[in-house]
């Protein structure tokens, strides 16, 4: 275990820093973690070289600067409660898998982005600097040290709050960049992605085959696989609509709707597969003054999937809702696309095919995937709790669930993916 200093985020970021020739200035707690798994703090370096700065001024795109020299960062710090060998629960599996996700993400990925969608540049990590001074001092600490966003994107967006107008086009834009870049990425081999916690735990335990070091092989955190306790306890809600309609299998089926859903929506290697964030929402995001440009962070659950899955969190927690619908109008019991939803989806589209000019992605096929994203969005909701657009959420879900021609494009697709 790490010593107590090194749960100190400004000895942690001093022995971190020297690595690259930089000395530290201040550092500020900026938010501490959930459940007191470690801190956020903004820190200011200095640069002892002037190739350090050289450095710095690469990263965060400044002009050419000297030795001394400061320059605005952020340290993420993990340094977790203890738990037993062993018996550590699937939430704290996947908190702890999610902090080697992201530094694979900011190490690896984020890189390959260049300009395409704005996100912090990594500095340095204790995942890629072995051998270097006080590595054994910060050992079992899982700490990134990145460029600070807030320069250039200053406006925080608020926590589950909607954004306004030009934020929701700026998100789309960094999502439909995003995900069109990511095509390029799509591996041949899925064995090298992090399984759902539990699953990872025992293959890391068993050491009879490689354990995951890339992103999520399911972005995300919502996803049926890991959430079969919430999904169980659902099932048995007599008191929910969405027990009968998600839980229990239709007429002629062996599965229920919901599990259909996830399989569908389960990564497996298709063409139209990409990378997603996995926690698209208001609070995991900086914007410009003007709110047309947006840069994302948090990439705790970057995974595999598909876009349209980013899109459903979005949708529900942070678009305006007088932006999918006529505010006008009353949102009736069950909701077909109206204007405003199928406007933002096209913007969207737009610019993922942008990206990847040499991709397919049709409209019909688009829409079966993003109304199926909405039913799998709406079934987490149900078995934890609803927060957001959630009458036009459930209006919209009962609306694809009474589409015949959407169950049997369901139960078709899950025949082929199956098979």
């Amino acid at each position: 275990m790490a010593s107590n200093a090194c749960h100190d985020p400004e000895r942690v970021a001093r022995i971190m820093l020297a690595w690259h020739s930089l000395e530290l200035v201040s550092c500020r707690n900026l938010q501490t973690l959930w459940a007191g798994y470690g801190h956020i703090c903004a820190i200011t370096a200095r640069a002892t070289t002037d190739e350090a700065a050289d450095h710095l001024d690469s990263l965060c795109g400044s002009k050419a600067g000297a030795a001394g020299t400061t320059y605005p960062l952020i340290l993420k710090l993990i340094s977790p409660p203890r738990e037993d060998p062993g018996h550590e629960d699937e939430g704290h599996l996947r908190k702890m898998l999610s902090y080697d996700v992201e530094q694979y993400f900011y190490s690896e990925v984020a890189p390959r982005l260049a300009d395409s969608a704005a996100v912090a540049k990594c500095l340095t990590t204790t995942r890629d600097e072995k051998g270097r001074g006080g590595e054994e001092e910060l050992s079992g600490l899982t700490a990134t040290i990145m460029t600070d966003l807030r320069p250039s994107f200053p406006v925080a967006g608020g926590k589950r709050s909607a954004l306004n107008p030009s934020q929701v086009l700026g998100a789309l834009e960094w999502l439909g960049k995003f995900h069109g870049r990511s095509w390029r990425w799509l591996p041949d081999n899925l064995q090298e992605y992090v399984l759902p916690p539990l699953e990872e735990s025992r293959r890391r335990r068993m050491a009879t085959e490689s354990a995951g070091t890339k992103v999520w092989l399911n972005g995300g955190y919502t996803y049926l696989a890991t959430r079969r306790k919430e999904y169980a306890s659902l099932a048995q809600d007599a008191d929910s609509e969405w027990s009968t309609a998600m839980c229990h299998p239709p007429r002629g089926s062996q599965l229920s709707t919901a599990e259909m859903a996830a399989i569908f929506l389960t990564p497996s290697g298709r063409p139209f597969e990409t990378y997603i964030h996995g926690d698209v929402k208001s609070e995991n995001l900086f914007t410009s003054p003007s709110g047309d440009k947006v840069a994302f962070f948090d990439f705790q659950y970057v995974g595999l999937g598909l876009g349209v899955c980013d899109l459903a969190k979005l949708f529900t927690c942070s678009v305006p809702l007088a932006m999918l619908v006529d505010a006008n109008d009353p949102i009736p019991e069950e909701l077909t696309m109206r204007a405003g939803e199928r406007q933002l989806l096209e913007r969207y589209r737009e610019i993922l095919l942008r990206e990847e000019t040499s991709r397919v992605y049709n409209w019909d096929d688009f829409k079966r995937h993003w109304e199926t994203a909405l039913v799998d969005w709406c079934r987490f909701q149900a078995s934890w709790g609803f927060w957001g657009n959630t009458e036009w959420l459930e209006a919209r879900v009962r609306s694809i669930l009474a589409d015949k021609e959407w169950r049997d494009w369901l139960r078709q697709s899950i025949s082929s993916h199956t098979s």
